[in-house]
């Protein structure tokens, strides 16, 4: 079993899957080598309250798009809703809905780098419900192997994808932040009842990636605590670690400071900080040789519909169904869960349920902590996940470069696929 990075082992991805050595590479060269488009239902817009839009963009993260959408067409942005978050650095097509607005209107939407296609009307807004996956072509750039060699590989790491019926459904790295990777640490830090620990992790922990200037505010500020000064070198792109910092001038209060962020920005904290857990246990069942395509007994499974996993459908496996169950895992209609801990969880049973335990007993922390006391709001009740993440790769050589291409059901992350092609860092473990 080969042994992940050190970056990849400090998100939990401990492992890959795979045992074929890596092509290597560079990814995003080009804003155009990621290229990601929605796969929702066939729905007919034959008028309402909503006007549904195609929106093509390039470098933009959507909440920043919605935000400067928002600000141009004069509207709130709770107006807007859509079916998943897309990645900033590529060329994405996803769908959106916006409440109240005319066609028309829309001639005061000029942003750099967007495109808007007005597919038509609709009495219901866009959902992550209307999601059934996302579609990738990826290109890896600057691969120092010939053509023919790095073809081989991409070929046995193809295969092997296809023997195990997909990969771990690991978080990727886009969960705790791609530059700034903190979002955990945030959440962990409010699990363990520690607000000021957390928003000073997010407003003043600087990383290498960022400018020399950000990264001197960022000092300055986890030194002095000093919101007033520092909402004056905090650059103007930082908007919502500037709205944090305003609300704590006036308040002095941690835990509601992340109130100014909206709903969904300021729950990703915690969740990241599950994703990290999740991502353990997930490793953990790796070593331990379970399975991740077939259950065991102890095991908690979900079932599909219309070929997505629901994960609030599950049921327990023990000696009397577990054969029955893996029947229906077979055909895609079953898939092995793992917790996203919350102080609504359970536990499985047998040895997947001592890996959880386990797991949590390393942090210390109970399920009663996922709550936060301190801000309610920020806090998870828990869910499942499956642990394998079913994909099949198609992978290419162009002229030095590898072409990938897949599907993904929503909330699964392309990064996890292409680390198995790449092998950043790789070396062999057991």
């Amino acid at each position: 079993m080969m042994e992940a990075s050190e970056f990849d082992r400090s998100l939990g991805m401990e492992l890959y899957a795979t045992d074929s050595p890596g092509c290597g590479g560079r990814l995003r060269s080009e804003i155009q080598d990621f290229v990601v488009e929605e796969l929702v239902l066939d729905q007919r817009y034959e008028g309402g309250r909503y006007l549904i839009v195609e929106v093509e963009k390039a470098d933009w993260e959507t909440h920043h798009l919605v935000r400067d959408l928002s600000r141009q067409l004069q509207i709130s942005q709770k107006r807007f809703s859509w079916a998943g978050t897309k990645d900033k650095n590529a060329i994405t097509r996803q769908r959106m809905s916006i409440y109240g607005l005319e066609e028309g209107e829309l001639v005061r939407a000029n942003l750099p780098g967007v495109n808007i296609r007005v597919l038509g009307r609709s009495n219901r807004g866009i959902s992550l419900g209307d999601l059934r996956g996302n579609r990738f072509a990826v290109r890896i750039r600057e691969i120092d192997l010939d053509d023919s060699d790095a073809a081989r590989r991409l070929e046995a790491i193809t295969g092997e994808i296809g023997a195990l019926g997909g990969l771990p459904n690991y978080f990727g790295v886009q969960r705790f932040g791609e530059v700034r990777p903190v979002t955990h640490l945030v959440g962990e830090a409010l699990v363990r009842g520690d607000p000021e620990g957390a928003a000073m992790t997010y407003l003043a922990l600087p990383f290498p990636g960022e400018p020399e200037s950000t990264r001197a505010a960022r000092e300055r500020l986890f030194a002095d605590h000093d919101f007033g000064r520092a909402l004056k070198k905090y650059p103007l792109r930082l908007r919502y670690e500037r709205a944090m910092m305003a609300r704590l001038q006036e308040e002095g209060d941690f835990a509601r400071s992340f109130d100014v962020l909206a709903d969904n920005l300021k729950r990703l904290f915690v969740h990241a900080y599950q994703s990290l857990l999740f991502n353990r246990m997930l490793s953990q069942r790796m070593r331990a040789g379970l399975p991740l395509g077939r259950a065991v007994e102890g095991d908690v499974v979900c079932f599909s519909k219309d070929g997505l996993p629901e994960p609030n459908k599950l049921q327990a496996v023990d000696g009397s169904n577990v054969s029955a169950v893996n029947r229906l895992a077979e055909r895609g209609r079953a898939f092995v869960t793992l917790p996203l801990f919350g102080y609504g969880s359970g536990f499985a049973g047998g040895l997947p349920g001592e890996i959880e335990r386990r797991v949590l007993e390393r942090e210390k922390v109970d399920l009663t902590d996922f709550r936060v006391q301190e801000n309610p709001d920020l806090g998870s009740p828990g869910s499942r996940r499956p642990a394998l993440l079913r994909v099949e790769p198609v992978a290419l050589m162009e002229g030095g470069s590898a072409l990938l291409k897949f599907d993904l059901p929503p909330g699964s992350y392309a990064t996890v696929v292409l680390r198995e092609y790449m092998k950043p860092g790789a070396r062999e473990g057991g």
